[in-house]
Parts: C-alpha cells; sequence; structure tokens
C-alpha cells in the first residue's frame, strides 16, 4: 500500500473511531471498506500504530481495551473536561466494591458464595446496580440444590476500568483497604471521559463488610474473560 492510501486509510479509521463512542475491533474497522479495498490485519495494526504517536503531545490517546481500540481523553486532563458536564462520577459502596472485587477475581462466583466470604446478606439493588451497569451477567446455573445464578464479568468492565484482559487486575496480593481503592476508581471513572459522557449508575444499598478472601474460586465462564488462578 503506497503513502497516499495508508495515509486515507489511516483518516477513515481516526474518523471512525472518533465517531463511534465506543471501542471498535480490528475487524469491524476492516469492515468499513469495501471488500476490494479492505486493508489487511497487519496493515491495519499499523495504522493503528500511526494513529497512536499521532497522540503523542495531545490531550487524548489512543486506548486498546477489551472490545478493541478507542479514543480517550488523558488522565490528567480530565479534571478540565469533566467541568464540561453537570453529571458528577457515580460514588460506589464499599459493599458494592467489595462484590464486583470478589465476582472479578473468583468468577464464577455465586451469590452465596459472596454472603458466605462477607459475612452479610448481598443486597438486591448491588447485584441489579452490577448487572445494569453490565459489568457482570449471568454466566450458568451451578449444580448444586436450587442451582443458584453464577457470575462474572464482562467485555464492558474491562473496557470501562481501562483493561484488555482479566490477566491485567492487579495481583490479590496488591489489593489495599477498598474504600482507597472506590477512592481510586472514582478517580478512573472521571479520568475515562470520552468524547461523549457515560450515562451513571443508580443508587446502591450497600453495607460495610470485611475485605475479600484471597482464596481463588472454581469453575469456567462461559464470558469471553477466563477466570483467575
Amino acid at each position: 500500500m503506497n503513502e497516499e492510501n495508508l495515509k486515507r486509510v489511516q483518516n477513515i479509521v481516526e474518523a471512525a473511531l472518533l465517531s463511534a463512542g465506543r471501542p471498535l475491533s480490528i475487524d469491524q474497522l476492516r469492515e468499513l471498506f469495501e471488500e476490494h479495498e479492505r486493508p489487511a490485519r497487519q496493515v491495519m495494526e499499523h495504522v493503528l500504530m500511526l494513529l497512536d504517536e499521532a497522540c503523542i503531545g495531545r490531550g487524548f490517546e489512543l486506548r486498546k481495551v477489551a472490545s478493541g481500540y478507542r479514543f480517550q481523553v488523558r488522565q490528567e486532563y480530565a479534571t478540565w473536561v469533566g467541568r464540561l458536564f453537570e453529571e458528577k462520577p457515580q460514588r460506589y459502596s464499599r459493599a458494592l466494591l467489595e462484590t464486583l472485587a470478589l465476582i472479578a477475581y473468583r468468577q464464577p462466583i455465586t451469590r452465596g458464595e459472596i454472603e458466605d466470604i462477607r459475612g452479610v446478606t448481598v443486597s438486591s439493588n448491588i447485584i441489579r446496580t452490577l448487572q445494569e451497569r453490565e459489568w457482570v451477567r449471568i454466566v450458568g446455573h451451578k449444580d448444586v440444590p436450587g442451582r443458584p445464578a453464577m457470575y462474572a464479568t464482562t467485555r464492558q468492565f474491562l473496557d470501562y476500568f481501562n483493561l484488555a484482559s482479566l490477566e491485567q487486575l492487579p495481583p490479590l496480593a496488591e489489593i489495599r483497604d477498598l474504600e482507597e481503592i472506590g477512592r481510586e476508581i472514582e478517580q478512573d471513572i472521571q479520568a475515562e471521559i470520552e468524547f461523549e459522557p457515560t450515562a451513571a449508575a443508580p443508587e446502591d444499598n450497600g453495607e460495610s463488610a470485611p475485605a475479600p478472601s484471597q482464596d481463588k474460586g472454581s469453575g469456567d465462564s462461559s464470558d469471553s474473560n477466563t477466570t483467575l488462578h
């Protein structure tokens, strides 16, 4: 592909990423082109590398997450950009963060198993909030009496927290006090402003509880994510 055509492909990909409002995979970007002019996968990867380099020194960056690539405001400028929007980032309770952490690290996991670890009942509002945010979903039912639902994280969870895979989660040994993690998550949410604001989640009814256990979970998830060991 000559330089002129390469620049044309780069401009088309840039325009698509600016317009999409969601991450786009390499295959989705290739589908923008007619079959006779469709760039090879290697060419598209090179174009994305050029776009990444073009963002150096600018207020936004090209970021790869689980669902593909997207442009987003750099974290160091999120404070100023955030002033454009009246809606403030959702504040999440310690109980919700603990529940989300347990699902992320021990998936697939049932609600009863979460309650056994935390020592308190998991509010239905917490599970509903996580599902409405599309951060967790039911991936099956455990083969025990009552066949309780098993929960796992989603690609949207990875996308929201700027992760390409579950392997990028910090090791459990590095997990600190969940209230501190909560403050950091709120900062990350503010930093993850793209070219349109993200809708806030409903309020959850959270309660305080001990930090999550470091025991490993068992079972396979039918989601694209894999269980951490």
